[in-house]
């Protein structure tokens, strides 16, 4: 702390270098903050159910993969589940391609498993006794400029219907929206069809459905009544992964894609480029206060603290911007989560990913201020104020 205002001094002599240098390294931060949060939540989601009221059972092999609709009744049975539904994939497409739609086809009792979900009840009265009916998500009524009656052709990307086409027609009958507005998001952009009416316009499921989900009594006990579950179709042909929702989905992307490989090559990238980067910097920096460097030299700094001194200033350049990096990513995420309406969750710097990072911090300005630093360190005082 004795001499900040020389590190300080030697930082600003090239201000727009400086600046420069520091909005990559809060770049570069950015980024690691945002990516290492969602590594994290998705190496810890799924480790154990614990503290769910709600379970999701799929197929252990993958996650497209069917199971026999008559599972539920015994998922029934297992101690502390109170309640089970199921729901299958519809893929639903309006009018072209990029139109993609969350879809789903449930069961008659999804709604009650969904407190979080508001419909009315002359809706979900209307969704019971209309065999073609939908319940559309809020967002997607004003996307579409749809409105309660109105009937909308869909396309399904999976599943072609009773006239071998992928062409579908059904009638809104209510809306979805969340109770929360916090929860938004997901149940704004989704629409609901009966599983019944699917089951039977399509030859392609045959009495399966996509996945399962129990309400449990206990959360306390949820971990032991997912094991529970999986033991009922355990060495059967339809063995089943029992977990969160969370978890399952998860699970799902982590079939598609290396979470943890894709965000560590996108980090490995980064983090070599910024050495790099920073590297250049502090060398030229150096190299430039060559003489200033022996005048320290000459009115008593001794070697080893014109050492520190570079040091210190590799390692404040980096810190200070990785420390600016990670605060916008803690901001970031939340402005995302918010302006989405809760579409995108992006999950918060967590202590870890804050000690990590400063530990990263650390390790890259002292790396990349070694060279000039001992470089500084072995400086010949009157060769360098010769200008030699």
């Amino acid at each position: 702390m004795k001499y900040l205002h020389l590190v300080w001094a030697a930082l600003f002599r090239r201000k727009t270098r400086t600046f420069l240098t520091l909005a990559s390294i809060v770049a570069a931060f950015l980024l690691f903050g945002l990516l290492d949060g969602i590594r994290v939540a998705f190496t810890q989601m799924g480790q154990n159910a614990d503290g769910a009221q709600r379970l999701q059972t799929s197929s252990r092999l993958s996650f497209i993969e069917s199971l026999p609709q008559a599972l539920a009744r015994r998922i029934e049975t297992v101690d502390n589940i109170e309640a089970v539904t199921w729901a299958n994939w519809f893929g639903g497409v309006y009018q072209e391609p990029r139109n993609q739609i969350f879809s789903f086809a449930v069961a008659p009792n999804y709604l009650d498993l969904y407190p979080e979900i508001a419909v009315s009840q002359a809706e979900r009265d209307a969704f019971a006794r209309t065999r073609t009916g939908i319940l559309v998500g809020e967002k997607l009524m004003q996307r579409f400029d749809w409105k309660v009656g109105d009937r909308i052709p869909l396309m399904s990307s999976i599943f072609p219907n009773s006239d071998g086409t992928l062409n579908w027609s059904f009638d809104i009958v209510g809306t979805l929206r969340p109770k929360d507005a916090k929860e938004g998001g997901f149940y704004d952009q989704l629409i609901l069809l009966h599983y019944d009416y699917f089951a039977e316009s399509t030859p392609y499921v045959d009495g399966d459905v996509g996945w399962f989900i129990s309400r449990v009594s206990d959360v306390r006990r949820a971990d032991r009544a997912a094991k529970a579950i999986d033991a009922l179709s355990m060495n059967s042909p339809n063995e089943t992964r029992t977990m969160t929702e969370a978890a399952a989905f998860a699970s799902q992307l982590k079939q598609m894609a290396d979470i943890g490989l894709i965000v560590g090559s996108i980090m490995g990238a980064v983090f070599f480029t910024l050495l790099l980067l920073t590297g250049n910097t502090m060398a030229q920096a150096v190299r430039e206060r060559t003489s200033e460097l022996a005048v320290l030299k000459t009115i008593g700094f001794s070697s080893t603290s014109v050492l520190l001194l570079v040091l210190a200033e590799s390692v404040t350049l980096v810190v200070a911007g990785g420390v600016a990096g990670l605060a916008l990513a803690a901001i970031a995420g939340q402005v995302v989560t918010a302006g989405s309406g809760g579409m995108i969750q992006l999950p918060g710097i967590t202590a870890g990913s804050w000690l990590l990072g400063l530990a990263l911090m650390l390790a890259i300005g002292l790396l990349v201020g070694a060279l000039p630093a001992i470089r500084a360190m072995r400086l010949n005082i009157v060769d360098a104020l010769a200008g030699r």
